[in-house]
């Protein structure tokens, strides 16, 4: 089977198509026959050597990147699928999961039926980030009517989903991003789009209940904190906040790292399934363009998201 590889930590240069054999699998996986393969920044920083792999305890060279996967069952030891089942999922994260291939083993308590109505580049789009999204502001701050929630990178794979479900959610949503991407924004319901290029977000923004903090760390400072009402939220999905930083901005923070979990992507299935939740594609490339897929999402200013074509 093709598949891509890094052999080395690097720029984009370092991906390479290879040919494999395809994976075997255990009692309660699958194997998925892979049509689409999603892209997120945890892809490009691990293909740097800043990503998961600063968790490694010895080096796991060469590997397959990729978490985001739609398909179609090729093989099952598990009762909860056959051959022929359209699926998505996000497998083992972060745990190298080998997604950036034809063929993928994913343990069946990971996987999802794919909805009905996305084609497999839309579902390939959805795990990560809906997952990350959803575990942040239903898993974490729970948020529901008449909250007021600050997203930042709105226009992004993970703020876009954030967006649709804090709407859903009853919340009053202020999302920020360029000028570029503002109409896109708007689009999805934002209650008030700030263009963080000519504005500044802490003077325009103030006494929000959770601020979802998906921009560089060093930047909490100047674009999250200022925002929050006393005792309010900070949710950062770009690294640890240290408790003396929150007490110190009288508030509260955490951090979170996205998991597998059934159910939560089953409910994100079903908000697909029924249109209460839709997703955005930015760009799709075949599997041998790979580097370049990379290097558009490195790039940042992302509409949705950018997948593999396979």
């Amino acid at each position: 089977m093709k598949a891509v590889e890094i052999n080395e930590f690097g720029d984009s240069s370092v991906l390479h198509l290879i040919d494999i054999e395809k994976p075997s699998i255990g009692e309660d996986e699958i194997l998925v026959a892979v049509k689409a393969s999603g892209i997120n920044p945890i892809d490009y920083k691990t293909r740097q050597g800043v990503g998961v792999n600063r968790s490694w305890e010895s080096d796991q060279l060469p590997v397959i990147l990729g978490w985001d996967i739609s398909g179609v069952v090729a093989e099952t030891k598990s009762d909860d699928f056959k051959v022929g089942d359209e699926v998505f999922a996000m497998p083992r994260f972060p745990v190298i999961a080998d997604c950036y291939a034809e063929y993928v083993a994913v343990p069946a308590s990971e996987t999802v039926a794919k909805p009905a109505n996305l084609i497999h580049e839309e579902a390939a789009a959805v795990p990560l980030a809906a997952l990350t999204a959803w575990q942040a502001l239903i898993g974490i701050a729970n948020i529901g009517d008449g909250d007021r929630v600050l997203i930042h990178a709105a226009a992004g794979g993970v703020g876009h989903f954030a967006i649709q479900m804090a709407r859903w959610r009853g919340a009053h949503v202020i999302g920020t991003a360029s000028a570029a991407n503002g109409d896109f924004v708007k689009s999805l319901g934002v209650d008030e789009f700030i263009d963080y290029t000519i504005r500044n977000v802490a003077e325009d923004v103030t006494g929000v209940d959770v601020v979802f903090h998906t921009l560089h760390a060093d930047q909490r400072q100047s674009s999250s904190w200022p925002c929050l009402k006393e005792n309010g939220l900070l949710i950062s999905i770009t690294g640890p906040v240290p408790d003396e930083e929150a007490k110190a901005n009288n508030a509260r923070a955490q951090f979170l790292t996205v998991r597998p979990n059934l159910g939560d992507l089953g409910q994100i299935a079903q908000l697909l399934s029924d249109g209460t939740l839709k997703v955005t594609l930015d760009s799709v490339y075949p599997l041998a363009e790979t580097a370049a897929a990379h290097d558009h999402v490195a790039a940042g200013h992302c509409r949705g998201k950018v997948v593999l074509k396979i």
